[in-house]
This record gives C-alpha cells, structure tokens and sequence, in this order.
C-alpha cells in the first residue's frame, strides 16, 4: 500500500469529520471503512440493531475509536485483513475492530506513531463510563473493543 494513499485517506477522514459541526458519526463508518479499503486494505464492516441517534460525544467516541483502531491496523499490521463489528444493543453501542496477522513482508507500514493512540481510546472510552479492552489475539492479531452506554437513553431502557 502507498503510503500516500494512507495518508490522503486519513486526511480525507479528518476533513470530513472537521466539516461535521458536531464531529463524525456513526452513520459516516460505512464513509471510514470504505476509505480504508480505497488505501489497499481487506476490511468487512458487520452492524447487528438499527442505528440509532446517540448523545453527540457518544457517537463521536465511537467513530473515533473505530478511526484509531484502523489506523493502528495500516500502521502496525499491513497487509492484514481487518473486522469492523458494531452492534448496537439496549442502552449501549458496542464496536471491535480485529485484524488477523499481518504478512510479514508489508509488515509496519513505517508511518509515524505518536504511541498514544490506545491510550486516547481508553481515556475516551472511561470518560463516558464505558469498558474499554485492547490486546492480541489467538491468532496472531490484535484486537480493540470498547462498549458505550446510550446516555441519552432513558433509566431502564
């Protein structure tokens, strides 16, 4: 993959989540994987429930999780096929994204990491009082999954 069509995707998604007045959105996921495919990368998206309206910090935090989380994968694992899951569940919105082992020939894709990008998601993540969990899979991959609470849900919804 040329790292210029890393960086222009990347540059696109940050454009488009700048014109948003209140930042990305979950409705735009479809928009974020579909530029990492455009940059050379095999990602499925999967969405279980109905999109839903969520507060607009909830919504942000989730796109940008599943923003970083790609990221990571062109970063550290490319080459490697990638799984967006979002499941949208009672008073909660779920996303992971997974990725399998990366071939090691198109390994780490020499893009700069400012090393904080797991960290950003987890301090996100807790400040909405969500569940944050990230680490390597059985298979050789990695995987990142966060859990949000609606809180514009009613109590007992």
């Amino acid at each position: 993959v040329p790292l210029a069509a890393v960086g222009q995707a990347a540059a696109a998604a940050a454009a488009a989540a700048a014109a948003s007045e209140d930042g990305p959105r979950l409705s735009e996921l479809e928009a974020l994987v579909a530029q990492s495919r455009q940059a050379g990368m095999v990602v499925e998206l999967s969405v279980d429930g109905e999109l839903r309206p969520y507060a607009p910090e909830v919504e942000q935090t989730a796109f940008r999780v599943v923003q970083e989380a790609l990221t990571n994968v062109h970063k550290h694992a490319a080459g490697a096929k990638a799984w967006v899951r979002l499941a949208h569940r009672g008073a909660e919105v779920a996303m992971q994204v997974e990725n399998g082992p990366s071939d090691a020939a198109v390994a780490d894709a020499g893009l700069p990491s400012g090393g904080n990008g797991l960290v950003g998601m987890r301090e996100r993540v807790l400040a909405l009082g969500g569940v944050f969990v990230s680490g390597p899979t059985d298979a050789g991959g990695f995987r990142v999954s966060a859990v949000l609470p609606d809180t514009s849900a009613s109590p007992g919804a």
